[in-house]
Order: structure tokens, then C-alpha cells, then sequence
């Protein structure tokens, strides 16, 4: 039996869990073999709750501020879909870019999928324009 409301608690469970820095806790609602695919960070490669965490850690010492907050979610079947925004002031280094120490805050979207009462697979995309742009770390051509 498919529970949608159940599915989307859970999904604001892990929400919760992940501004909390709690990943000891997070781990218990994430599949071991979880997977994440974002076309916006196409080299970071997440095939566990080990990888995801190792992430998690990492984009916390870049954005220590960093909160997600949820603003739509739907929910059929297994999948949860969502719009948020994350926000957080670059304080660490991010791939090439040294840290700005501006903020950002930028709106994304994407998918869950929940099985077996854990999510275990997550689709997500933002504009990275838009967040590259607001921590100082490109100029759109034709800004001033």
C-alpha cells in the first residue's frame, strides 16, 4: 500500500534532519545504496548513504549557514516531488571557487522516491547561474 502523506513527511523529516547537521539520524531514513543525480553538479557522484553523507559534510563546511526550506511538495505512488530554496553564505571553498563569503539563496526542484519506508533515490536541479552569480563567481554577459 503506497502512503503519500507518510512519504512526504518522511521527505520533510529528512529535510529537518539535514538542517539539523544530523546525519546520524538521517542515515536511518536513507537506503544504504541511495542515490542522488543532479545535471547542476555532474561530477559529484552519490551511490550510497556513505557518499551522500561525505557530501552533506562538505557543502556544510562550504555553507556552515545552509538551511533548506520546502515549499511545495507532491506526492503519487512512491515519489515525492518538491520546490524549495536553499540559502547559505559561502564560508569555504567550493570546487574552484574560492570562499566569497557572500549569500546566496536559490529555488530548486526535484524528486524522491521512497522505498520501503526510505528514501532511496533523489533527482534534483538548480540554475547555478543564479547561485554563481549571487556568491560573486560569475557575471552574466551585459551586467553592469
Amino acid at each position: 500500500m503506497i502512503r503519500t502523506e507518510e512519504n512526504k513527511e518522511l521527505v520533510r523529516r529528512f529535510v529537518r534532519l539535514g538542517n539539523d547537521r544530523d546525519f546520524d539520524r538521517l542515515g536511518e531514513i536513507v537506503a544504504p545504496d541511495f542515490a542522488r543525480h543532479c545535471p547542476a553538479t555532474p561530477d559529484v557522484r552519490v551511490r550510497s548513504f556513505d557518499d551522500f553523507r561525505r557530501f552533506l559534510e562538505m557543502d556544510s563546511a562550504t555553507f556552515p549557514d545552509s538551511t533548506v526550506t520546502m515549499h511545495e511538495l507532491v506526492a503519487e505512488g512512491d515519489l515525492v516531488a518538491f520546490w524549495a530554496t536553499y540559502a547559505g553564505t559561502q564560508k569555504g571553498p567550493m570546487g574552484p571557487f574560492a570562499p566569497s563569503g557572500r549569500r546566496m539563496e536559490v529555488d530548486f526542484g526535484g524528486v524522491f522516491r521512497i522505498d520501503d519506508g526510505k528514501i532511496a533515490h533523489l533527482r534534483l536541479t538548480w540554475d547555478n547561474v543564479s547561485a554563481l552569480t549571487q556568491l560573486g563567481h560569475f557575471s552574466p554577459p551585459g551586467a553592469e
